[in-house]
């Protein structure tokens, strides 16, 4: 009978595992483990720039866990994990009986599971308790003890956890309740966290202090009885309080712009999955100068902009008639600020004007606090008037302001003489009238030799709008996009001293669509000019002319060799920059221009690591075994070889760049002159102020300003790219440059430098004054006898006279 139960018990267990074990998770999969980790996209100079995960966990290598740590988890979890083949029977049978006992006494029942069996658990199975998931727990563990090493399965185990506070796995776990690198933790500390892993709520260490007390102190009583610490560490371990430190904050270099296209730029190239779990590794070209920079300047010049059309009004308003006193005033107050406006600007803050004054008002800020606006800091705030027209002058405070009027102000530096406040103003601060600008704009840092993107801000406050200015708006470049005009022109045998007729254009559009006649900004006409004072000068008949000259095949042709905008119709409204196209390609397109006619490729991303280091992506791919070596021996610098393709001629080029040096020297760029630095550039600006541009560079610079609404309309009467891109062109180069040393731009063979008269592009004469150096290419140069592109659509000899009149066109 006993052999028969026996047989009867053995077959009995050999159809539990038979049936149970069919279909189980292929615990295979464990030896390919990699734990979703974070993402983290750094900065050209290492700074952290954001970070990208679903699960905050830090991988830690069992090599490289304290044998302390490890100590105390056997302690708690699993004291024979060493031993035994994944289930440990002993433990198995001591918690039936205690788990019998505790149904009379009232206790919580125990449980028995091993280390290994948490592991088949937390990922092959549910975490549904039933009997059939415990048989399938015991054989996965079995498995996994005969095709893994313990090592490697206590490593599983102390990565995947959640130990609370938002950590999974140890590691991450040390930083989050203490602050500190697991190799750096107290015994009692180490304790603590390993008492977490069954249930990390019911031992906080805020909310549940005893309870998580307690089970620190049970740890290290295990610990001791396991003879892994002596009686004396004991003691002192378990008297100390349990403290927590707050993690310090990941100290991150905001950029949001900038970030948020590296982000979708990884979205796109390696999936959502790869992006939160996969732990890349980003270095980007994002240089923290120049975006700081970058920031400030793009959104004074847009503040700027705004306060000089006039005031809009405040936030809201609050009925205060009816309340009286100042906590009630308060309490609206941080009612409205709960709403969680984007100001855009560190130092503004939201305020409530609670007295009004012809020269004064007083103003509540939160927390209580109070201050006051004068008369001079209001006198600005003109109402704005459609078409941005400004109203009648500013004589009082009550002319902008009115009780329970929410406003923007921001806390000044100086407070005001004792002459212009009245009494009961004493004891406050002073604060200017500010106002959230309605416009918008975008700007981009470049290095014109890589493509690598330095700095970008694509708008005022990304708060307030994740549109990006300088990636995702296409709009009209206007005159910035007349230099491929001009470069398509010295192409074709033109050169910068050419004369083109700067005289009325008109033709037919067809049946039933009017004449078009295009118009210089000033409304004027100036005869015969050289190629060089057009493009200084913006001349928009004389780029007609020109363009209805060369044909606008060429015109096309030119805009997508440079990667300014595809399918451009060949028709010459498009010569005015009449297309769409994004600041980031525009910005490029000009970088080809400075770097010589060099090919290059705009690129926010130097290199993607995975997690285990090897590289994914490098922007620059060429390839320099020299640049490797142990040690310098007065070796010779090692040659990269230079890859890029010539998209323009040198020749060509620098020509360009020079003509781009007297917009900044003598034409609507001048603003940019006084920085007494060797830059060059252009304006831009589309039909009825629309668009505003400046794209401009250094010998090693280049950077593009967009300034525009974003639903468009005009900017306002005389507000063009000169008036509103150019200071913060200027303004950002000041900055950026200032440590900078002065360096001329770099001209190619082939060039041959000719002083002429700059209004004839004729050669000057002995004695001659306010002369320009004139750069032609070997072999040409301009003789006395000279042509004019006129009316005809031809060159036509002048015999040294500029040839004046229409030419037959109208």
């Amino acid at each position: 009978m006993l052999l028969i139960l026996m047989v009867m018990a053995m077959g009995g267990i050999f159809y539990i595992l038979n049936y149970y074990g069919r279909g189980l998770p292929d615990y295979a999969q464990l030896a390919q483990y990699e734990p979703p980790i974070v993402s983290r996209i750094y900065a050209g100079d290492g700074s952290l720039l954001s970070e990208f995960a679903k699960q905050k966990r830090l991988f830690i290598p069992i090599s490289a866990v304290p044998k302390r740590v490890i100590e105390a988890y056997l302690s708690a979890e699993d004291k024979n994990f060493y031993s035994h083949g994944g289930l440990d029977y002993w433990g198995l049978m001591r918690a039936v009986i205690t788990n019998a006992k505790n149904t009379f006494t009232g206790r919580s029942k125990v449980g028995a599971s091993t280390i290994t069996q948490q592991v088949a658990k937390n990922f092959l199975l549910s975490g549904v308790q039933t009997y059939e998931r415990k048989i399938k727990e015991a054989i996965l563990s079995y498995r996994i003890e005969k095709a893994f090493s313990k090592d490697q399965i206590l490593e599983l185990y102390l990565n995947e956890n959640y130990l609370g506070f938002g950590s999974y796995g140890i590691a991450a776990a040390a930083l989050s309740y203490f602050n500190k690198p697991i190799d750096q933790l107290r015994l009692s500390e180490m304790a603590y966290l390993a008492a977490l892993p069954k249930a990390p709520n019911n031992y906080h260490p805020i909310r549940q202090y005893d309870r998580a007390v307690g089970r620190r102190n049970w740890v290290l009583k295990r610990m001791y009885e396991e003879g892994y610490i002596t009686e004396e560490e004991k003691n002192i371990a378990q008297s100390e309080p349990l403290i927590v430190s707050d993690r310090d904050k990941t100290r991150i270099f905001k950029a949001e712009y900038f970030t948020e296209e590296v982000r979708r730029e990884l979205k796109n190239l390696y999936g959502t999955e790869e992006l939160y779990e996969g732990g890349l590794f980003v270095r980007t070209s994002l240089s923290p100068d120049y975006q700081y920079i970058a920031e400030q300047q793009l959104k004074l010049g847009l503040i700027t902009y705004d306060r000089r059309h006039g005031w809009r009004g405040p936030l809201a308003k609050i009925p205060l008639d009816k309340i009286a006193s100042t906590s009630d005033q308060l309490e609206q107050l941080e009612s409205f600020i709960k709403k969680d406006i984007p100001l855009g600007m560190d130092r503004w803050q939201l305020a409530l004007v609670v007295d009004v004054k012809d020269d004064v008002a007083a103003i509540l800020l939160s927390g209580g606090v109070k201050g006051h606006i004068s008369l001079d800091e209001v006198k600005w705030a003109r109402a704005w008037k459609e078409k941005e027209y400004l109203g009648s002058e500013v004589v009082a405070v009550t002319d902008v302001l009115a009780l329970g009027d929410i406003i923007v102000v921001e806390k000044m530096r100086k407070a005001l003489s004792s002459e212009t406040r009245s009494d009961e103003m004493e004891e406050s601060q002073s604060y200017r009238l500010q106002q959230i600008p309605e416009i918008e704009g975008s700007l981009i840092a470049m290095d014109p030799h890589t493509g690598r993107v330095l700095a970008m801000v694509g708008g005022f406050d990304y708060k307030r709008s994740e549109y990006n200015r300088a990636t995702q708006a296409k709009r009209q470049p206007g005159s910035a996009f007349k230099p491929f005009v001009y470069a398509a022109a010295l192409e074709h045998d033109f050169t910068p001293s050419s004369m083109i007729l700067d005289a009325p254009f008109v033709i037919e559009q067809g049946y039933g669509l009017g004449k078009w006649k295009p118009q210089n900004s000033s409304n004027q006409f100036y005869g015969a000019s050289t190629l060089r004072l057009g493009l200084e000068k913006s001349r928009n008949l004389m780029t007609v002319r020109l363009a209805q000259y060369l044909k606008m095949d060429s015109i096309v042709e030119m805009s997508e060799r440079m990667d300014i905008m595809n399918d451009m119709p060949p028709v010459l409204s498009m010569a005015l920059g009449a297309g769409e196209t994004t600041l980031l390609q525009l910005t490029t397109a000009y970088g080809m221009i400075v770097n010589g006619g060099k090919k290059i490729t705009p690129t926010f991303i130097d290199r993607i690591q995975n997690r285990y280091g090897k590289t994914l992506f490098r922007h620059d791919e060429r390839s320099c075994p020299d640049c490797r070596t142990d040690e310098w021996q007065f070796q010779a610098e090692p040659e990269i070889p230079d890859e890029r393709k010539q998209v323009l001629d040198p020749v060509t080029a620098y020509q360009m760049v020079s003509m781009m040096e007297g917009v900044v020297q003598r034409g609507t760029g001048i603003r940019i002159k006084s920085l007494g630095k060797f830059f060059a550039g252009k304006t831009g600006t589309s039909n009825d102020s629309f668009d505003t541009w400046f794209i401009g560079f250094s010998p090693d610079l280049v950077v593009g300003v967009f300034v525009g609404f974003d639903k468009p309309r005009s900017l306002g009467n005389q507000e063009e790219g000169a008036s509103v891109a150019v200071p913060i062109f200027r303004d950002f180069m000041q900055d950026a440059t200032k440590d900078s040393p002065v360096v001329p731009f770099r001209i190619p063979e082939g060039v041959r430098l000719v002083r002429v008269n700059p209004k004839t592009g004729q050669l000057a004469e002995a004695g001659e004054k306010n002369t320009i150096l004139e750069a032609f290419r070997q072999g040409s140069f301009p003789t006395k006898d000279g042509e004019v592109l006129d009316g005809f659509n031809s060159l036509v000899q002048t015999n040294t006279k500029l040839r004046t009149g229409t030419g037959g066109i109208y």
